[in-house]
């Protein structure tokens, strides 16, 4: 890994909640030049978005880029199909992964790596209705502890001994 900065664009906090996440990896993506400039200004979404292989090429769907306002009748389709830059071994054990029952590969997020787009992607296996209620009980009892916690932690009022 090198030492250039990360700067964040958007995260898909709902992924960590709906899937199991298996395996991650970091991919490029390829990326026209006024999807860069949106990109830049944070103006990316993954809610919906997740990734595909098709004959021997990985393809980022239904990720949303705001059009450039100043790039005027030379802008983007919004969701359009991105390619993502993987090596052809790494393809190849995802594409046998992913056509195994249950699994598939969603973007966690996207950033920028110095001056480079990347993508982090996750093989996931979905979560029953079960798993989920267990996950929202867990976070709110590790609330209601830091909750507990941070309320003893704080000094009482002094009070004299008179």
């Amino acid at each position: 890994m090198t030492d250039a900065p990360i700067k964040p664009v958007c995260r898909n906090r709902r992924a960590r909640f709906a899937y199991e996440l298996l395996e991650r990896f970091e991919a490029g993506l390829v990326l026209t030049g006024s999807e860069v400039k949106s990109m830049r200004a944070g103006r990316a979404h993954l809610g919906d978005a997740y990734a595909c292989i098709r004959s021997g090429e990985a393809f980022l769907l239904k990720a949303h880029i705001d059009p450039y306002p100043e790039a005027g009748h030379f802008n983007h389709e919004p969701q359009r199909e991105r390619k993502l830059l993987l090596g052809r071994r790494e393809i190849r054990r995802l594409d046998g992964r992913l056509r195994e029952r249950g699994y598939t590969l969603v973007p966690l997020s996207m950033y920028f790596l110095g001056s480079w787009a990347k993508v982090e992607l996750a093989l996931a296996r979905g979560k029953r209705q079960v798993d989920k209620r267990q996950t929202i009980a867990r976070r709110e009892s590790d609330r209601r502890l830091q909750r507990m916690l941070k309320r003893r932690a704080r000094p009482g009022p002094i009070r004299s001994g008179r």
